[in-house]
């Protein structure tokens, strides 16, 4: 999070200070295992992850993470090294950043290995408010989120996820033009 915020100019502390000093964390250790028929099985259906990052310790030896590529076309996560770990960006970000940094859709796909993975996803204290950071809401880049609390954001993830949708887009997070219109004029930008 300290690089995501020096990558934006909005330094170090930024995004931590947005998550808060007792932002909770929750570890998620999968067994996958051998599947006969690897093509009629998904280890774990299309989604994004309801988090501000989430870090993964893959599977050394087995690949199985894929990512949806411009809507369009699920492209392999390579196999790390040892000491790797991915951080993949979840939409509690995606919302702060104000689409700045944006949650992958990604799915897990059977093999005829087994595999393991360990999963951290990080959130914000549950009282925090989600919205974009007024930082990064001008005029040449209106809001594109509404505020909501933190906790209402993670109760919607598992309706979302038993849907197969995105949490900003079942709970209607998204702020349509004229909404954004609205939310710059209450802000005092001109438009």
């Amino acid at each position: 999070m300290r690089g995501m915020g020096r990558a934006l100019g909005l330094g170090d502390e930024f995004f931590l200070d947005l998550v808060g000093e007792r932002g909770g964390a929750d570890a998620r250790f999968t067994y996958y295992p051998p599947c006969p028929r690897p093509d009629l099985v998904y280890g774990l259906k299309p989604h994004t992850d309801n988090s501000v990052v989430t870090v993964l310790l893959l599977d050394r030896d087995v690949g199985g993470l894929q990512v949806l590529l411009r809507g369009e076309e699920w492209v392999d996560v390579p196999v790390l090294g040892r000491d790797e770990l991915l951080v993949v960006v979840g939409e509690e970000m995606e919302i702060m950043s104000n689409a700045a940094f944006r949650a992958p859709t990604h799915r897990v796909v059977a093999s005829g290995r087994e595999r393991m993975s360990l999963v951290l996803f990080y959130q914000p204290e549950p009282h925090r408010d989600l919205e974009p950071a007024e930082e990064l809401v001008g005029g040449d880049r209106p809001a594109m989120y509404r505020k909501l609390k933190a906790k209402a954001f993670a109760d919607g993830f598992w309706d979302t996820f038993a849907l197969g949708e995105r949490t900003i887009d079942f709970l209607n997070i998204k702020v349509g033009r004229q909404q954004q219109q609205e939310l710059q004029e209450a802000a005092g930008v001109s438009v």
